[in-house]
């Protein structure tokens, strides 16, 4: 009796909303987190085909900061202000009314920044069911077995078609990205270099993650002597995580027939940034191919994804490094580390414990 009036008198639901538009390196003042209240068996469900989740991880992702700006161009739409911020999750189910959906099933996908999420039948048919594995947390769905790992596959096998042998530079290598992209162009026999931004981060990267080499760039104002000194036959395949002056570094260090996947720009700190390139001029001779692409293109290829990793994974050959923040109160924090490279390895925020 009593827990049937709390369902109807609902719970505590905490929010973390966007204040407004920004256009530079988001601060934890653009966001607020504000206390709302929700009913765990909503009247209106019903006939709905609507799901109600419970939120147990949520994502950091760098994608997130250009949903900050009031720009209707990208693949994604930008965040409403006052309305809480989007992002991948791992729920559990709450309640449903909907076919494929039950009381106790755990999901993962698109939902909000808050404790729980009622989501629309549109949005709950991109949702995709998880199977419980003791050898697996359940947080990897949103980075080893998620968008990131996805993205790391794809853009490696789709975009780059690597070939045993060949010389491999992933930027941001300690990243939810770049971890996966060196170690799976290792499984494949490449020989692999990585950058990060700290020291600590490079000795991950040679000692845990298994990378041929690694360098700080902080430590390497030249940056295309630094390519050369770690590449001295020149780079098949760049995996470019922050564009900018690394891009360009690349790109004067390619060999012939060269591929680059333009995965992510995170140098860049408003659209509006000047980006001066002087090595262009080498995808002409040198017949490089560069690519932008979202791992959403090559969904056809998940379910291999999927058994590749996993079976990876639970044989050691793969391993993954993940940052836990606490509480949704964390969540601000937490993204706005992303763009100063406060993070080592995937960024999660633990909502709840399952």
């Amino acid at each position: 009796m009593a827990m049937a009036m709390a369902m109807a008198m609902g719970v505590e639901n905490k929010q973390v909303l966007l204040k407004g538009y920004v256009d530079t390196i988001p601060k934890e003042s653009d966001m607020e987190v504000k206390v709302t209240q929700t009913q765990l068996n909503p009247p209106n469900l019903k006939g709905s085909a609507a799901i109600l989740l419970k939120n147990l991880y949520l994502s950091c992702d760098p994608y997130m900061r250009g949903r900050m700006r009031d720009f209707h161009g990208s693949y994604i739409p930008p965040f409403v202000p006052a309305q809480p911020l989007e992002g991948f999750g791992v729920s559990q189910v709450v309640d449903s009314d909907h076919p494929d959906f039950k009381a106790g099933d755990y999901v993962t996908g698109m939902t909000g920044w808050e404790q729980y999420t009622l989501v629309s039948p549109t949005r709950a048919q991109q949702l995709r069911k998880i199977h419980l594995d003791d050898d697996i947390p359940l947080s990897y769905h949103l980075g080893l077995l998620g968008m990131p790992g996805f993205t790391a596959y794809a853009g490696l096998f789709e975009v780059c078609c690597p070939k045993k042998g060949e010389y491999v530079f992933v930027s941001a290598a300690s990243g939810a990205v770049g971890q996966l992209v060196g170690q799976l162009a290792k499984l494949h026999g490449c020989y692999v270099v990585g950058s990060a931004g700290s020291n600590h981060k490079v000795d991950l990267l040679k000692n845990k993650l298994g990378f041929d080499d690694a360098f700080n760039y902080k430590d390497d104002p030249n940056l295309t002597a630094a390519l050369k000194r770690y590449f001295p036959q020149g780079i098949d395949i760049y995996f470019d995580n922050v564009g900018g002056d690394m891009l360009d570094a690349a790109l004067g260090n390619m060999r012939i027939f060269g591929r680059i996947a333009a995965c992510g720009m995170v140098s860049l700190n408003s659209l509006s940034d000047p980006q001066t390139m002087h090595n262009l001029y080498n995808l002409i001779p040198k017949r490089i191919k560069i690519q932008g692409f979202l791992q959403s293109d090559y969904l056809d290829s998940f379910p291999r994804f999927l058994e590749h990793v996993t079976t990876y994974y639970k044989q050691g050959k793969i391993v993954y490094i993940e940052d836990m923040n606490e509480g949704l109160e964390s969540a601000p924090s937490a993204l706005v580390g992303l763009f100063s490279g406060k993070n080592i390895g995937k960024q999660v925020i633990r909502v709840a414990h399952q």
